[in-house]
């Protein structure tokens, strides 16, 4: 008996290999899926300038890095006493001008190497809504807690979002013609922009996504995949004890599930193993004794000792400090 309708989902061709690197970019659910990467020991690299919500703005940090922009003052502003940029989330802030143009410019260095290295890209959409700031005409990633009537607040077109679907596809491309690029739409409900407008913003990146995968099938080049996040959560998981306090957010049991079928779809089965290993040692390194001192637990800690240093010697990237 089923008491849910599941999403299929199609077992990709190329699967990622604990060789492989891997860059996460896009909404607050690009960070919930490179955790768990990073938890099992993959090499995996997240959002450089934070989490970017809409398509525009991701667009215009891959161009920046295609194009070795360097950042300057002309980058950033101050606001109550803060030097922020509109490019990026505010985890970039800093309290001296000159201390966050050295750390965009070191971000964009950082997401260079990771678009040059990486064999797989995820990049999760979250809105369509954007922010355009009125001075200087630009749609911005972040406000920043700027006044909000120095903004108009507007909805992407679907010719907007397509033309910077094919624009970050292209970008990216560019630097590494071989990698694997996966988008997924965010599970996130952004009710804050309202209900009704949720569905709106959601609808509009749909429909621009799928008509933008559908013409690449045609060309040549690296696969251009997806993953049905949304669809997932919305589904399979739309009872509301699968998410957090504010029922719009997925929680972790739902953040576990979701992990399962990307593992079974973009993870290759040669890797499991491993994997088991590793939750081994998380859980290991996790564990509190009742008397640290005792002879069972010292074997325990020899064993977990040993697992480490079998892992470390097959795959010395990984960190369990």
């Amino acid at each position: 008996m089923k008491f849910s309708t599941v999403v299929p989902t199609k077992v990709a061709k190329d699967r990622i290999k604990y060789e492989d690197k891997i860059l996460s970019m896009g909404s607050c659910f690009a960070v919930n899926i490179s955790d768990k990467l990073k938890e099992y020991q993959f090499q995996s690299v997240v959002n450089p300038f934070g989490i970017l919500f809409h398509p525009i703005a991701i667009e215009r940090v891959l161009e920046y890095a295609v194009k070795g922009h360097e950042f300057t003052s002309a980058d950033v502003f101050c606001h109550n006493e803060v030097w922020s940029s509109f490019i990026g989330h505010s985890d970039l802030n800093e309290l001296e001008e000159e201390d966050i143009v050295t750390k965009l410019n070191v971000k964009l260095f950082d997401l260079q190497v990771a678009l040059k290295e990486s064999a797989f890209m995820y990049i999760t959409l979250g809105t369509a809504w954007v922010y355009e700031h009125i001075e200087s005409g630009m749609v911005v990633a972040n406000c920043h807690k700027v006044p909000q009537h120095n903004f108009k607040k507007r909805l992407l077109s679907y010719e907007e979002i397509k033309a910077s679907l094919f624009k970050i596809i292209k970008l990216v491309q560019a630097i590494n013609p071989d990698i694997q690029i996966v988008f997924t739409v965010s599970p996130v409900r952004h009710f804050k922009d309202g209900i009704v407008e949720n569905q709106r913003s959601k609808s509009a990146l749909f429909t621009a996504l799928h008509d933008v995968l559908d013409a690449q099938k045609d060309e040549q080049g690296a696969e251009i995949n997806y993953f049905p996040s949304y669809e997932i959560v919305m589904d399979e998981l739309r009872d509301y004890r699968f998410y957090k306090a504010d029922m719009l957010h997925p929680n972790e049991l739902a953040i576990d599930y979701i992990w399962e079928r990307f593992v079974t779809t973009w993870v290759h089965p040669d890797m499991y193993p491993i994997m088991h290993k590793v939750d081994e040692v998380q859980k290991g390194l996790n564990h509190r004794p009742f008397n640290p001192t005792a002879e069972q637990h010292l074997a325990f800690l020899d064993t977990l000792v040993a697992k480490i240093d079998y892992l470390l010697e097959k795959y010395p990237f990984m960190s369990f400090r």
